[in-house]
């Protein structure tokens, strides 16, 4: 090779040649390189150790410890898994997006105003639960109303339940980052406040518990309750094991509890974008798969082979979020869980059943007594959701005959009459609020006289903001379930949008 003037082309020369004509990228790497080579012969030569850190460790402000490396799950279709380049840069606190927030259908008569049309801070308050797909839970996912406007769509009775509920959370998470289902009275101050659950459920009260923060706009970063958050994210991606189930599988009933938390790390997920965040999120929803029997739902365990209302609903809101957030998810699992719900739902009356046309709710055996079934439409409420949030219309006769038995069965705060059923509540308000108008208003007004009107708010008392457990599933729940899944009802007008008249 030759130089410009006709001689041998020296090494500088070539060297200069070589780089000027290297991509951009290559030039950076090698760069980088070079500045780590030089810094780890610096370090070797000082008698230092090399540590490896996270590159995002500094999102949490506390050192954060890589979990073990989830393996694949079996995948029950191909799908695309697309490359994720972490960036060097700190994440954004929001992501803007151009699409557009849809307004509320124009017949509603509930009062709530049109959301706003235009860009806005936070992917979260644009995509979250619900559909605008068809049945197999394709489509995009409406806009969710957001705490953006929690001020102007919800009542100040609510807004100040929440801000309660959330503070008597905040106050008794674990140093740990969890919410200790028999264990949080330890966070106590000034009497212990009562109501431990049991000592298995810290996975699936964790994850109710952030849930009820990410819904009201709660994240890690820039919020005022981001270091509850940012711990509690932190405490479930490491109960995560390596194939993606959150928390331990003792009993068959984990699936409640790794469904819960996994639709609090989607949530998470789908709401920043951020890259601590997807890994973690999408192991969870591929254990989700991994769990449904073939062609079907889920109940207890992994492929148990029979399936059941209560268990599908909470993997389908999972899948759903998962969605709207832009992880892989395969859309067979909607049609499996409408081919249960059809199993099971009575075609006269659209009541639904637990494991079979007929059969309530379930309840413990000891509380079958103090909580008749006849007295909850829980699983009902479950099936209208389910089936609203895999693409059924607002003139579906079964989403219509359950809509009428939910009327029929309005929350009632009684608890010598067994009717508190918090549970129930909770897919009742976001069924109904989907349902709309009429049958919606009247729900309102049941709901917020039961849950606003049981909410401990006694001064100086250290249960301030809390709800007693009294309800059919408080002895595995405790104190902190029935706080944390009534919270989510005082959010209940702005977590999502309608379904139903979305343009």
């Amino acid at each position: 090779m030759r130089g410009a003037r006709g001689g041998k082309e020296g090494f500088e020369e070539a060297l200069y040649r070589h780089l000027s004509a290297a991509p951009w990228w290559l030039l950076s790497g090698a760069a980088h390189g070079a500045g780590l080579l030089v810094l780890s012969a610096f370090l070797g030569a000082r008698g230092e150790a090399v540590v490896e850190r996270d590159p995002l460790a500094s999102e949490f402000a506390v050192p954060w410890i890589e979990p073990e490396e989830p393996i694949e799950v079996e995948r029950l279709r191909p799908r695309i898994d697309e490359p994720i380049d972490l960036p060097t840069d700190p994440v954004p606190d929001a992501i803007e997006v151009e699409t557009p927030v849809a307004p509320i259908e124009a017949g509603d008569s509930d009062g709530d105003p049109d959301l706003p049309a235009g860009p806005f801070e936070g992917r979260g308050d644009n995509f979250l639960m619900g559909t605008g797909g068809d049945a197999g839970g394709g489509g995009g996912f409406p806009p969710r109303a957001g705490p953006i406007l929690r001020d102007r769509v919800a009542p100040p009775e609510a807004l100040r339940a929440t801000d309660a509920a959330l503070r008597w959370l905040a106050r008794h998470q674990s140093a740990d980052g969890r919410w200790d289902c028999d264990g949080f009275e330890a966070r106590c101050s000034g009497g212990r406040c009562g109501g431990p659950g049991g000592p298995l459920h810290d996975a699936g009260v964790t994850g109710l518990s952030l849930l009820a923060f990410l819904g009201a706009g709660e994240t890690h970063r820039g919020t005022p309750h981001a270091r509850t958050v940012r711990d509690g994210l932190k405490h479930l991606v490491h109960a995560q094991d390596a194939e993606g189930c959150f928390g331990p599988r003792t009993g068959g009933n984990f699936v409640y509890d790794h469904a819960i938390a996994a639709l609090a790390m989607s949530e998470a997920y789908g709401l920043t974008q951020s890259p601590l965040f997807r890994r973690s999120a999408q192991a969870g929803v591929d254990f989700v798969h991994a769990c449904r029997n073939p062609y079907a739902a889920w109940r207890y365990g992994v492929r148990p082979q029979d399936n059941d209302t209560s268990v599908t609903g909470w993997m389908v809101m999972v899948l759903k979020s998962a969605t709207g957030a832009g992880l892989a998810v395969d859309p067979a699992a909607f049609e499996g869980a409408l081919a249960h719900l059809d199993r099971v739902t009575e075609p006269e009356y659209g009541r639904a059943g637990y494991t079979a046309r007929g059969n309530g709710p379930s309840r413990p055996a000891e509380l079958i007594d103090r909580f008749p079934a006849d007295r909850s439409e829980s699983l009902t409420a479950v099936a209208v959701l389910t089936r609203i949030f895999c693409g059924a219309k607002g003139d579906d006769p079964m989403v219509r005959k359950g809509t009428a038995l939910l009327l029929r069965c309005l929350p009632l705060h009684d608890e010598a009459a067994g009717t508190v059923d918090h549970y129930y509540w909770y897919y009742g308000s976001l069924a109904m609020f989907q349902v709309g108008e009429e049958p919606w208003k009247r729900w309102r007004g049941a709901m917020e006289k039961a849950i606003l009107g049981s909410q401990r708010l006694d001064a100086g008392d250290d249960r301030h903001g809390s709800w007693d457990p009294v309800d059919p599933w408080s002895r595995e729940g405790g104190r902190v379930y029935s706080t944390a899944i009534n919270a989510l009802n005082t959010e209940v007008y702005y977590r999502q949008a309608r379904v139903f008249g979305v343009r």
